[in-house]
């Protein structure tokens, strides 16, 4: 099981959807049209990390005493036959990135996997998704 800290890259984003006041809206396009930001995205993204730095120690404490792995965090196949062989149940808690290898069976990840608990993404095939749907919180 690989963890390693999340660093955004195209591949490793979700894309959001928000809705703005116009007022809003016009400020964050005069921001832009002056040069303070490249584009409205590069406004929003600057604005959401100095939220979360202003809020970074309590996710700091949150994922401490939830037991997060923070970033990412890969599930193999070889993971969860390891897991199956030594007779464990995983209990998958991420802040970040879970996925689950494409090569995993259902039958597999539900002898394997006992809960998921992701806050950022969960990459797994959709009939994995399907099949532990009752797991994932």
């Amino acid at each position: 099981m690989n963890t390693r800290e999340l660093k955004p890259k195209l591949a490793e984003s979700e894309k959001i959807t928000i809705n703005l006041g116009l007022i809003d809206l016009g400020q964050i396009d005069l921001l832009v049209s002056e040069g303070f930001y490249s584009n409205r995205t590069d406004l929003i993204r600057t604005a959401i990390r100095n939220q979360l730095n202003t809020h970074a120690d309590v996710v700091r404490q949150t994922v401490a005493r939830k037991s997060l792995v923070l970033g990412m965090h890969h599930y193999s196949r070889a993971d969860l036959e390891a897991a199956l062989k030594a007779g464990e149940r995983l209990q998958i808690q991420v802040l970040g990135l879970a996925s689950i290898a494409s090569d995993v069976s259902v039958e597999l990840a539900l002898a394997t996997i006992e809960s998921i608990f992701v806050l950022g993404a969960l990459h797994a095939s959709s009939v994995l998704k399907t099949a532990l749907a009752e797991r994932i919180q």
